[in-house]
């Protein structure tokens, strides 16, 4: 690897280089320069990545680990799954080398093939146990197979070349890690909001792609939210910001950083040029694009006290990831609305799907939302056949709490959950924050009781009373006939055939004995059997039986299982949902159209 450290006058006490030649192979090549190491150097790679909490479990990426010394090799040592020992000295520069395969197309580790290359430092950037908070440098550099190619990244740029390929500065390590990196040949744009330059690129797109839109509407969104945060004027945190968005056939996710965002979505999801409405799809994008935004003040300054500072060896357990992701999902699709991007039958309609996805979940009854947030490492990023029996999630149910005490707020007047946020910036100095801060700045913003329903919301099971608060607002709600598969209790795929994924806790189909992984074949019923593809043929077949056999396939055996289905295949138009099933729906209208724009447009009460 040649190096430009000797002409750039940068002696960073640590130095990443980083080389992308074997795509192909999908390996990055990588040497970490130790200026002033310990004797017995202690290494380690994260196990997890911050703002996705799971252990990953990166290190099974890395593989010929080597150090030199004064150009001698240096034994080397493995401890654990991620720690290493170098018998270095402490007098003199230690060079490790070692390759990490990338082949993981999310935001959360690493990619590399001909056509790109992406990572995060906590996938290619080994810890110097002890040194954390020296500075850090990362050198990207080219090769053969990455000529043409282009880099986009929040770190700092010390000394790099028109593509951005060179050398980078972080003042930390944890700064290091929290800034992606992007390679390829991509689309750019740009543009200003509060004086901070922002920076949009996106990888693999169709030619069909519409950028300009996708700026204008992006401007729109962090303007939205600047103005939301820095309402008394003060200036954003971070001094640039960069969005990464890899475009692929179909997927969906974004993680946030401090000064930057990777983003995935669908192709088929981008603006279109010649395109006058963009679809759902792009409505979801935005929406993304508008969560990861909001974590910029909302994860990664205000953050959780007990992830103050980040232990990367473990799991770091907090009970208030709904409030840091419930909360930001509750105002990212608000704030597309407040930026003029959907309008209220738009925005009602996704609260609407919010509200239905949470009731349709029967671990709602099982697990507060608290206890969610404290289990994400083993429950939520872990999702089976039983999920939805026995948790909740932080982020929908989390956006509920949000919606609810925004409403209790605003009826109790003059403040609004928009008050709450800004006072915890203000409290905390954009800095970590408990469950007790919170509290006590609602409780200043409206009372003591609003604070006290807060409190259960968040650590009880009970149901929110979503139905009452948005009648104060205007909003009108009222049951609506459950689909089919929630009358029976079911989450199913179907292809060719209807193959049983969840059985809902209560449901006709578990009294019956189905499980997951059954492969439903047909349905006898009145001395008639039918072959059935689709979940609908059961009611086409079926309809007016109160009982029938459904005929599933288990292990290669084929059983016959009782269905008692009562009323539940019948589809009149006065069925009341709230009695007809176990789990209901939700359908929501304005019935005060000035009372719902105080609540949608941001006007305090």
């Amino acid at each position: 690897m040649t190096s430009v450290l000797n002409t750039s006058g940068i002696r960073p006490d640590i130095r990443f280089a980083v080389q992308a030649s074997a795509v192909d192979a999908h390996l990055f090549d990588v040497e970490l320069h130790i200026a002033q190491p310990a004797a017995q150097q202690l290494l380690s790679l994260p196990v997890w990545i911050p703002g996705s909490y799971l252990v990953r479990e990166f290190s099974k990426n890395l593989q010929a680990l080597k150090a030199t010394q004064n150009g001698q090799p240096v034994a080397v040592q493995q401890l654990s799954k991620n720690q290493w020992e170098i018998a270095c000295n402490a007098d003199a520069d230690c060079v490790i080398s070692y390759q990490v395969c990338a082949y993981d197309t999310s935001v959360r580790t690493a990619w590399l093939d001909r056509r790109r290359g992406f990572f995060n430092g906590t996938s290619l950037c080994l810890r110097v146990h002890g040194q954390e908070d020296r500075p850090h440098a990362l050198e990207l550099l080219g090769s053969p197979a990455t000529e043409g190619w282009q880099v986009a990244t929040g770190l700092t740029p010390a000394q790099v070349d028109a593509n951005g390929f060179g050398l980078y500065t972080a003042a930390h390590y944890d700064e290091l890690v929290d800034c992606p990196v992007e390679m390829g040949r991509f689309w750019r744009g740009s543009f200003e909001v509060g004086g901070v330059p922002h920076e949009f690129v996106v990888a693999g797109a169709a030619p069909s792609f519409d950028g300009e839109r996708l700026l204008v509407d992006t401007k729109k969104i962090c303007e939205t939210e600047i103005a939301f945060w820095h309402a008394d004027g003060s200036q954003p945190p971070m001094d640039r910001y960069v969005f990464m968005l890899n475009v692929v056939d179909d997927n969906y996710g974004g993680l946030e950083h401090r000064n930057s965002t990777a983003l995935i979505c669908g192709r088929r999801d981008l603006p279109r040029k010649g395109e006058a409405k963009a679809g759902e799809g792009y409505n979801t994008l935005l929406g993304l694009i508008s969560h990861e935004y909001f974590h910029t003040w909302n994860v990664k300054r205000l953050r959780p006290a007990e992830l103050a500072r980040y232990d990367y060896e473990q799991e770091n357990y907090t009970e208030l990831l709904w409030f840091f992701e419930g909360f930001t999902s509750y105002y990212d699709d608000l704030f597309l609305r407040r930026a003029g991007l959907l309008d209220n039958s738009q925005y009602l309609k996704l609260v609407t799907r919010t509200i239905n996805q949470v009731l349709q979940t029967p671990g709602r009854l099982v697990q507060s939302v608290a206890e969610a947030s404290f289990d994400a490492w083993v429950k939520y990023y872990r999702q089976d056949e039983n999920t939805a029996n026995h948790t909740v999630s932080y982020y929908t149910k989390g956006s509920l709490v949000a919606l609810c005490l925004d409403l209790a707020l605003r009826a109790n007047g003059p403040g609004s959950l928009d008050d709450v946020m800004r006072g915890l910036w203000r409290k905390s100095a954009g800095g970590p924050i408990s469950e007790a801060d919170v509290l006590t700045v609602v409780s200043e913003v409206g009372n003591l009781d609003i604070a006290g329903q807060l409190q259960t919301w968040v650590h009880s099971t009970g149901e929110l009373p979503l139905r009452e608060l948005l009648a104060t607002h205007g909003i009108k709600s009222k049951a609506e006939p459950a689909q089919l598969a929630q009358k029976l209790g079911l989450r199913v795929q179907e292809n060719h055939s209807v193959q049983i994924k969840t059985v809902l806790r209560g449901g006709a189909a578990e009294q019956a004995g189905m499980m997951a992984g059954d492969e439903w074949l047909a349905v006898e019923a009145d001395g008639q059997r039918w072959r059935i593809s689709k979940l609908d043929d059961v009611q086409l077949y079926a309809a007016g039986s109160n009982q029938l056999t459904a005929w599933v396939a288990r292990d290669q055996q084929i059983l016959q299982l009782t269905l008692n289905t009562g009323s539940l295949l019948a589809k009149a138009a006065s069925e009341d949902a709230d009695s007809a099933s176990p789990i209901s729906n939700l359908g929501l209208e304005i019935s005060d159209k000035a009372a719902a724009e105080r609540w949608l447009t941001g006007i305090a009460a």
